[in-house]
Order: structure tokens, then sequence, then C-alpha cells
């Protein structure tokens, strides 16, 4: 049986008892780095969290996933398994979702243990998310399809959270100021690390903020971010017509059958018909 086993994304001690236990009983670990997996297990066992044991690792990641799930056995899934990516929640904007759609297609069972996400972490840290919220995961890299991704995230009527890695965020700032420098963001970098910092304002003044700490202080981006987006003012929201709507409004029949035609297509006179009846 596959477990799914969330990591801590920077304090050791975030790894959950339940976690621990598992990987007493797993004999074999799926990885998405086996270099980190085999890091994170040492680091356990010197601390005393875990005992010593010898693991068979194997590599499972977005590109050998399917490779791997083509040539394995279905015996292979009869073993403890643990499944860990490198830091968090697997299968959030991390691989595992191919591993979850194999087991279910072939009706093996698995589990997923509850842990820690930078997330729902930000989320929580920021202040701006009530209730629903939006997920990108990490933008394109393109600059042309990052602002593409950016104009729609401005538009959403629910507060935007995505990854940035130090190398992109002043330019991917940048275009959020270039879109709408007055709106307010939360901005959280190394979470539950040595140097976790948290930033709230507009997009102006962080950039702005960044760019003077910035200077010769090069530590001070490194990391990696989250970064959430305040949702769209409701005076700026697009406002869409629909049919419902439309025939809700204290309007001639003649002028919603012209306004219909335009929305679905057809004659403005066959829908005055049905208006009129």
């Amino acid at each position: 049986m596959v477990t799914f086993l969330p990591t801590p994304i920077g304090n050791l001690q975030d790894i959950t008892l339940r976690t621990l236990e598992t990987l007493k009983q797993c004999e074999v670990l799926l990885c998405e780095d086996t270099r980190v997996s085999k890091k994170l297990i040492a680091l356990l066992v010197e601390r005393g969290f875990l005992p010593a044991k010898d693991y068979q690792y194997f590599a499972f990641h977005t590109h050998n996933q399917s490779r791997f799930l083509d040539q394995v056995s279905l015996d292979f899934f009869d073993q403890q398994i643990g499944f860990l990516s490198d830091a968090g929640m697997p299968c959030i904007s991390d691989p595992g979702v191919e591993l979850v759609r194999f087991l279910q297609s072939h009706h093996l069972p698995y589990e997923v243990l509850g842990g820690i996400s930078a997330v729902t972490l930000a989320v929580a840290f920021s202040g701006i998310v009530e209730k629903e919220f939006s997920f990108l995961g990490f933008l394109p890299h393109k600059i042309k399809e990052r602002l593409e991704s950016l104009h729609k995230a401005f538009k959403s009527p629910y507060p935007i959270v995505f990854y940035e890695s130090t190398y992109r965020l002043l330019e991917t700032l940048e275009l959020m100021e270039s879109i709408d420098k007055t709106r307010e963001v939360f901005l959280a970098k190394e979470l539950t690390k040595k140097h976790q910092q948290t930033f709230k304002d507009s997009l102006e003044a962080i950039l702005k903020s960044l760019r003077k700490r910035g200077k010769g202080n090069s530590a001070l981006l490194k990391g990696e971010w989250v970064i959430i987006l305040q949702h769209t003012p409701y005076e700026l929201e697009e406002k869409v017509l629909t049919e419902e709507m439309l025939l809700r409004l204290e309007i001639p029949p003649k002028i919603k059958a012209k306004i219909l035609a335009k929305l679905k297509g057809g004659s403005a006179s066959e829908y005055y018909e049905q208006l009129a009846k």
C-alpha cells in the first residue's frame, strides 16, 4: 500500500507523528528527489525522531513517472510504500497526482496523511483570504505567458495564491505593478525557516521597499516565495450580462430580443415572438 507523506517545508519539527509512524513501517520510499529524501531521513535519525533503517529508494518525479508506471508490476504495491515530495504536501504543485490516478485506476489502496503546506500557511498568515481563493502554483516561465496569466489573476473575484522563485521575484512583481500598482499583496519567503519574512502592502510600496533593501543585500530575495494577490475590487469586476439577468430587466421586449440575438445568435424577430407570448 502507498501512503502519501507530508514533509516539513523548512522546520524539521513540523514532521507529523503519523508520518514518523508510517516511515517506521515502510520498506520502500518513492521520492521526488532521492537525495533530498535521504537527507531528510538522515536528519530524522540524527535528531532521534526515527530509528535507523535501510529503505529501498526509487525516484518518482515529473520526468520519469510515466516510464516508471509503465514498467512497474502491480505486485510492487503489495509492499508498505511511502511517497515523499521534496517539501510539503505531495500532489500540491508537486509530483504525486499521476500515481494517485494509477492507483485509483487499478483499484489499489492508498492513504494520504495531512500535514504542512506553504499554500495554507501563507493563506493563514496573509489576512487577505477569508474563504475562497485560487492557487496557480508557479507562473509560466516565458514573460508573455506570465503576463497573460497575471492579467487573468487581476480580474479574479477571489484572492490568487502562487509560488515564485528567487530569480524571478522582482520581474514578476514589476509585471504585476504594470497592471495595477495599487493592488494589495502579501508576500512570504522561507516559511517556517530561520530567515522567514512576510510583507503586506500595495504592489508599488512592496516593490520599492524590496529594491531599496535588496541593494547590497542579495540574501533578502533568496528563498522560495509565496505571493497572495488581493481579489478584484467589486467596482472593477467585469460585468457579464446573462440571459437570466436580461429577462429580468424592465426594458421593452424589442430591445430584449435584439440583445438576445447578439448573445445567443439567431433572429431578433423570433426572440420577440417568444417574449410576446
